[in-house]
């Protein structure tokens, strides 16, 4: 088979980039749209830079208005975010992000890619995002998806020509789009792709602005806009019962885990594009003006539009089988197609049409979720056809990559269910399912992708499949199915999960980074995790030299497949502060397994496995602290409570419904998680009480909210307005601008090594004014930029101390970051000195 076959094949039939949930079921609306979407020969990319960037007002109307193939590239996906639903972030935030959305195109009815490219945090200007990600590696991934997805157009969420003035992936984003419009009908550039895919040249390229990107409403109105498009995306659907923009608000709701739940509106909704390349449109009503959409596009085209026009003039809503005699003779001349590109993707759509139109239903269900490589499986397989159209079963294939099994003919009589069973084996060479970018340890701005044919896929393609042979009224076609496994819950009902393949065992450390706060030793937890029945082997502990371990093993013996066994493992820390890290090892015969098994689930996106090397970092600290029990509120997530009870503290966590006055009275000090003032709405009515708190004598540490949506009118007992300025470069430097101050001497003396090893960035959203009641400690800012003197503020009010601080200890405790730890256990010692020099001076 030609390479460029086999690879559009690999794309537009790969295995079910959809992962296992509950089937489409489409009704009768749903395929007339379908076949609509089907005599339309037209695509749409739009690029930006993270998941929640894509305008999906504009991707749900070209989709379901124009009826145009549509994409969405993501040059990321958005690892360097902030998790509000739980505690996962870097690489499992990014899964999750990928799954939202996925998730958000099924609903807008877009496509999903993604690059290479590693979302490293916020970044100030593309020169250095650029050099972070390895443009040459983001650009070629750029061509390589506008190659594959052949859009006439391409649509840019940002502006290529204001580098600085936003998020630098933002701009970066833009400035790959416009640069790789041309260079995807290079054949000198790139021309290894050229292998798996062809030349492409798009014919228009858009900015999607706004008022925005202008400054004002008021100068957007007076701008020049001979160059810009309006298109209304505020259509409503009657066959949907929604509107555009209503559509629009549930896709961009999926973004859950940033809080981005949104209310549809109704009415007049203007979208501005302007051409930065390629013709302006004659007819600007119409953004595909002068590209032929129809079937005379291609070769052959013409009888196929013929016989399709007629199935959508003539299409039955009662009785949708009505067209599948028409639709099977457009599918033997759309697999005839020269045209490559075109027969792959309505090959796909005709076939799905055809399944729906017949009320068609297969599907091979494993008796597990997960199993281990050379096992064997049963399979469970249902189809059913609910029409009166004549078809016939011919075979089934169960494909691990290595094996077949065939059956027999058999007819699918209407709304008479059959049933087969089987089995499959697993491959002795099948490698464990998870995200196919996670498999190789790449940099901080680039992920590792060692398969050419995965680059730019949103998700691992699902190996193991059945593809059911059937002949409809005597025409032979072919649906491949993923293999899932469902359940049902008492409560959600049917429920499915992917069919994935796990390792023999797995091994994790509950805690990632572990603290020695002296040279006492601590007894460590090791969760053994057996894939497969009658586990026998022992684990062992890689650590570093100047650590000690013991025992050096210890046996592991599980009976059930499933089933968990805990070891304990004795570790010694030097005398002297140091760190390192811990990595378990499984050994099961021959074999060494060093990963650990973690399973996503949350009901708005598919159930997730990834394995990740399995690692804590251990941290032997010279930290003093006083102060004994801490209370904390929750905010948007972060793991500060279990920070800090490695360090010796006692932290309870509190609802807003139990902060009280003679509850506070138990504790030193109190901690606000980032970002309770936007998310916790409670709160409001508890400010006052926390205030009184800390004039009585307590602690209060703030972490940092963002300056839009606070549910408080006063964040602090004195003046204070946050800023969006940030320091991004983990590694600015830090200027002390109150070295006397206890916040740098007591209990810890701290030092410009205390902020050596920090990660991803020093903080963000620091105050830009507050009361002169405040004192700034700290000074920093990125290369260019004025001082941001915001970071950590103290005030005195009463008795006790208020902090209010943006810097990113959320991202530094779980990365063990040492200074992170002392600098945090003097803030909460703040007023523990007075008590101290005040005892003596009654002594």
């Amino acid at each position: 088979m030609h390479k460029k076959i086999l690879y559009l094949l690999l794309i537009f039939s790969f295995p079910f980039l959809q992962q296992a949930q509950q089937p489409k079921k489409p009704n009768a609306t749903e395929i007339f749209e379908s076949i609509q979407k089907l005599n339309f020969l037209g695509s749409v990319m739009y690029i930006a830079a993270h998941p929640d960037d894509e305008n999906t007002r504009l991707i749900s109307y070209l989709s379901n208005e124009v009826k145009a193939r549509t994409a969405y590239l993501a040059l990321t996906r958005g690892d360097g975010g902030q998790n509000l639903i739980g505690p996962e972030i870097r690489e499992l935030l990014g899964v999750i992000r990928t799954e939202e959305l996925l998730e958000a195109r099924k609903i807008d009815g877009g496509e999903q890619f993604f690059t290479r490219a590693n979302d490293f945090g916020f970044s100030k200007h593309p020169d250095e995002t650029l050099a972070i990600w390895n443009k040459n590696d983001v650009l070629s991934d750029v061509v390589l998806a506008i190659r594959k997805f052949q859009p006439d157009i391409i649509i840019n969420r940002f502006d290529h020509r204001s580098p600085g003035a936003t998020h630098g992936h933002h701009t970066s984003s833009a400035m790959l789009s416009v640069e790789a419009f041309d260079l995807s009908n290079n054949a000198s550039v790139y021309p290894e792709q050229l292998k798996q895919t062809s030349l492409w040249q798009p014919r228009r390229q858009f900015f999607n602005t706004s008022w925005w990107f202008y400054g004002s409403q008021e100068k957007f109105d007076q701008a020049d806009k001979t160059n810009l498009l309006s298109i209304d995306t505020g259509v409503y659907f009657p066959l949907k019962g929604l509107s555009n923009p209503e559509i629009a608000a549930l896709s961009r709701s999926n973004h859950k885990s940033q809080g981005f739940g949104s209310t549809g509106s109704r009415g007049e909704e203007l979208e501005y594009i302007e051409l930065i390349n390629g013709d302006l449109p004659i007819d600007k009503s119409n953004i595909f003006d002068g590209i032929d959409t129809t079937w005379n596009r291609v070769k052959g085209g013409n009888a196929i539009g013929n016989i399709l026009s007629k199935v959508e003039t003539d299409f039955d809503f009662t009785n949708p089988s009505a067209s599948i005699p028409k639709l099977l003779e457009a599918y033997k001349l759309i697999e005839n197609l020269e045209d490559e590109h075109w027969r792959s993707v309505k090959s796909k759509e005709i076939k799905d049409i055809i399944y729906a139109c017949a009320g068609l239903y297969l599907e091979a269900v494993a008796d597990t979720n997960h199993t281990t490589k050379n096992s064997k499986v049963n399979i469970a397989v249902e189809m059913i056809n609910r029409s009166n159209t004549n078809i016939v079963f011919t075979g089934l294939t169960l494909k691990d990559g290595d094996s077949k099994e065939a059956f027999n003919s058999l007819e699918l009589k209407n709304n008479k269910k059959e049933q087969l069973k089987s089995t499959i084996v697993i491959s002795k060479n099948q490698e464990p399912t998870t995200p196919y970018w996670l498999t190789s340890k790449g940099t901080l701005g680039m992920y590792k992708v060692t398969n050419p044919n995965l680059i730019g896929l949103p998700e691992t393609p699902i190996v193991y499949t059945a593809t059911f042979k059937l002949e409809i009224d005597n025409s032979p076609i072919e649906f491949t199915k993923p293999i899932v496994f469902k359940t049902n819950d008492p409560v959600k009902g049917e429920v499915y999960k992917p069919f994935v393949i796990i390792p023999e065992a797995s091994a994790k450390i509950a805690e990632k980074v572990i603290i020695f706060e002296n040279d006492k030793q601590k007894e460590i937890p090791i969760i053994v995790k057996a894939g497969e029945d009658n586990l026998e082997g022992f684990v062992s502990i890689a650590h570093p030299n100047d650590w000690n371990v013991y025992p050096e093993k210890q046996i592991v013996s599980i009976a059930h497949k499933g089933e968990e066994q805990t070891v304990i493992f004795t570790v010694i820390p030097p005398k002297n502060q140091s760190e390192g890290l811990i990595s378990p090892m499984v050994h099961i015969g021959d074999n060494i397994y060093t990963r650990e098994l973690i399973e996503i689930d949350y009901d708005h996106i598919p159930f997730q496995t990834v394995l990740l090397p399995s690692e804590s970092k251990v941290v032997r600290l010279s930290i003093q602290k006083k102060g004994e029990n801490i209370a904390y509120i929750e905010g948007a997530g972060d793991v500060l409570p279990e920070s800090l009870k490695q360090i010796g503290y006692n932290v309870v966590t509190i609802a807003p419904k139990d902060i009280n006055a003679e509850t506070l009275n138990r504790f030193d000090a109190v901690v606000v998680g980032i970002r309770a003032y936007n998310t916790v709405e409670d709160l409001k009515y508890k400010q006052q009480i926390l205030f009184d708190f800390v004039e009585q004598g307590g602690n209060m540490i703030v972490q940092y909210n963002t300056n839009s949506r606070l549910q408080v009118d006063k964040l602090a007992p004195y003046d204070l307005t946050l800023s969006r300025d940030r320091v991004t470069n983990e590694n600015s430097e830090v200027r002390f601008l109150n070295p006397n101050h206890s916040l740098l001497n007591y209990p810890n003396k701290i030092t410009q090594k205390d902020f050596e090893g920090w990660t991803q960035e020093r903080g963000l959203y620091f105050p830009d004014k507050w009361s002169s009641d405040f004192t700034p400690i700290l000074s920093m800012n990125d290369k260019g930029e004025s001082p941001k003197d915001g970071s950590l503020l103290v005030a005195k009010y009463g008795k006790g101390y208020y902090i209010y601080t943006g810097l990113s200890f959320f991202r530094e405790f779980p990365e063990g970051v040492a200074g992170a730890y002392r600098l945090f256990a003097n803030m909460l010692s703040i007023g523990k000195e007075d008590i101290k020099i005040e005892a003596k001076l009654n002594d």
